[in-house]
Parts: C-alpha cells; sequence; structure tokens
C-alpha cells in the first residue's frame, strides 16, 4: 500500500463524507427513517477515517512550515527550535500514517454486534466457582464504564459463593469488536479465603464471547427444535414456583441444549433461550468459515484445563498477564474492578497490527 494510493483513497472517502453530510440535511432523507439510519450509520464509520485524514494533512502543512523555517531563519536559535519540530512531526506523521492505515483494513463484518458471554468455573472446585463470578464483575464493570447494557440471561451460583456458570447478554457500541478477544481460559493464583494454611491455589475459568445473531442471519425452523418445560429450581434442586415456567429448547440438528428459568414468565425464558440458542449457531457457522483460526480457539474453551490459558491473574503479585501478547499489568485490583482497558485494547492493537503486516505483505 503505497503514500499515493493512500492519499488518494483517503481523498475519495473525504469527499463522499462531504457528499453524505450533505444528503443526510435532504428533506428525502430526513423524512425516509430506514434510509436515513443506514446512511447516518455509514457517516459515522467514516467519521474516525476522515478526521485522522485530516489530522494528517495538519500535520504535512505543519512539516512544510518547519522545514521553509529552517531553509530560511537566519536566528539560529530559531533554526533549532524549527528543527527540533520537523523530528516531532516526523515522528508524528508516521505514526498517524500507521492509524490510518489500520482504519482503512477491511472490517469485520461482525465487529458491530452485541454479545453473549458465557462464562464458567473451570478447574478448582468452590475456589474456580469464585473466580467466574470475579470475571463477570469486571467485565459487568468494564461494561458499564463503556456505556453498554449487561443482561443476565442464565446463572448457576455455587453454595460457596460465585458462579457455576453465568450468561449474560451485552449490548452497546461495537461491543464484539473489543470484547471479541477474551475468549479463553483464564487463569487466577491466590490465597483462597478458605485455605487455612496460606497456601497459594491455582484454579482456572472460561469465557467465551459469543456475537449475538439476528434472526436473518440465522433461520431456525420451529421443526428442529424440542421445547420442554419445567419448575425452576433454586440452590440444592428446590422448587422456586410450581408453574411450568422453565424452558429448556434442544436444537435437534446440531444437539445444541439451552435451558432458561430466570424469569418468572414461560414466554419471557423462550425469548431469551433463543437469544442464546441463535448465537451459539451463528458461532458453529462462523467455526465453519474460520475453522482453521476458531478451531484452536474453541477447543481451549471446551477443556478449562489450568495449563491452557490465555492471561494469568495472579494476586500475591498484584499482576495480571495476558500469555498472547506478553503483556504484564502490575494493577490486578484495578483491572479486577473493571478496568480492563489497557487489556482489550493491547489485544485489539496487536491483532490489528498483524492483520495490516498481513496487507501490506499480500500488496
Amino acid at each position: 500500500m503505497s503514500v499515493l494510493t493512500l492519499s488518494e483513497k483517503l481523498d475519495q472517502l473525504e469527499a463522499r463524507y462531504q457528499e453524505m453530510t450533505h444528503e443526510l440535511s435532504t428533506p428525502e432523507i430526513v423524512t425516509d427513517s430506514a434510509r436515513f439510519q443506514k446512511l447516518a450509520k455509514q457517516h459515522a464509520d467514516l467519521e474516525a477515517v476522515v478526521s485522522k485524514h485530516r489530522e494528517f494533512k495538519q500535520i504535512e502543512k505543519d512539516l512544510a512550515g518547519a522545514r521553509q523555517m529552517v531553509v530560511e531563519s537566519e536566528d539560529a536559535d530559531m533554526r533549532h527550535m524549527a528543527q527540533e519540530e520537523e523530528k516531532l512531526l516526523l515522528v508524528r506523521k508516521e505514526q498517524v500514517e500507521r492509524e490510518l492505515k489500520l482504519l482503512l483494513l477491511p472490517r469485520d463484518p461482525i465487529d458491530d454486534k452485541n454479545i453473549i458471554l458465557e462464562i464458567r468455573a473451570g478447574t478448582g472446585g468452590d475456589e474456580a466457582a469464585i473466580f467466574a463470578g470475579d470475571l463477570f464483575r469486571m467485565y459487568s464493570r468494564y461494561a458499564e464504564s463503556q456505556g453498554w447494557k449487561v443482561e443476565v440471561m442464565e446463572s448457576s451460583p455455587s453454595s460457596k459463593g460465585g458462579v457455576k456458570e453465568i450468561v449474560a447478554a451485552i449490548q452497546g457500541n461495537k461491543v464484539y469488536s473489543k470484547l471479541k478477544y477474551e475468549s479463553g481460559v483464564h487463569r487466577v493464583q491466590r490465597v483462597p479465603d478458605t485455605e487455612t494454611q496460606g497456601r497459594i491455589h491455582t484454579s482456572a475459568a472460561t469465557v467465551a464471547v459469543l456475537p449475538e445473531a439476528d434472526e436473518i442471519d440465522i433461520k431456525i425452523e420451529a421443526k428442529d427444535l424440542r421445547i420442554d418445560t419445567f419448575c425452576s429450581s433454586g440452590p440444592g434442586g428446590q422448587s422456586v414456583n410450581t408453574t411450568y415456567s422453565a424452558v429448556r429448547i434442544t436444537h435437534l440438528p446440531s444437539g445444541l441444549v439451552v435451558s432458561q428459568q430466570d424469569e418468572k414468565s414461560q414466554i419471557k425464558n423462550r425469548a431469551k433461550a433463543m437469544r442464546v440458542l441463535r448465537a451459539r449457531l451463528y458461532e458453529m457457522e462462523l467455526d465453519k468459515q474460520q475453522a482453521a483460526i476458531l478451531a484452536e480457539r474453541r477447543g481451549q474453551i471446551k477443556t478449562g484445563d489450568r495449563s491452557e490459558k490465555i492471561r494469568t491473574y495472579n494476586y500475591p503479585q498484584n499482576r495480571v498477564t495476558d500469555h498472547r501478547i506478553g503483556l504484564t499489568i502490575h494493577q490486578l485490583t484495578e483491572v479486577m474492578d473493571g478496568k480492563v482497558a489497557p487489556l482489550v485494547d493491547g489485544l485489539v492493537g496487536h491483532y490489528e497490527a498483524e492483520r495490516l503486516k498481513q496487507e501490506l505483505a499480500e500488496a
């Protein structure tokens, strides 16, 4: 991808952005809700690129001015200042150019989707369940900081605290694009509250991030479903109510089973179960399309073994390490309180940079 080609493409995008800005104010667009929403989304998607392009052009303009001052100024101090400014501008220009190339990479079509988040206790018994609950709190706090909505779809509490498993829907702006790299085995090293001799235990929990599918993404035939109803139950198996409000849906072709009992209404439980089922079927379709990449991730999620880890949370050292990108942060307390942006952004930046390298190699 040459600078000239990049410049030409950016000029075309900025011209289109200006056209869209005008179109959004025309009566025929304003009165057509569907067209307006579609165009507004395209306009918003282009805004980041156009803003960065304008910054790039301003840097080039400032760079030309600094170079002219170096050549023309008769004052030694002014020439030195201009030379220093030129160095800073060259560094910034290179950085902005790299950011522009990343923004121009083909977008993952599912990046804008909401997600179904599934967290399950893995190896480690009660401590693993407590850690699974800690992870859910961490993601919930992060979602809150992003202005996202979290809705618990299904949960199975542990008798000693925490959760054996929890399934939640997270809705908001570009949720999947930020959390898609969180899938895998998360390992914790700490002294449990129940440990009397102060020994550090290692436990694990699994996280799966599934893009939530729309009905147009996954069509489910009624004949392919078996729907059973039963009385919902709480810890220990006791009946929570005497009505058959809980729902179990079996997708016969795939064998997937989804149960839902958090709501008192059978209709609401059924709707929630269908959302989870649709997301899992959609993930299966994505697995088929990207088998080489996703098969490995899915394999790790299924085992829940301590040794197959993507991230370690070490409490004695107040340290969290993401093993895929070698990033270590000594602020574990803050991370568990929802401040996971350095990890999330680090992963997104790393994999986008890898994509850029591949694009440039293939160009």
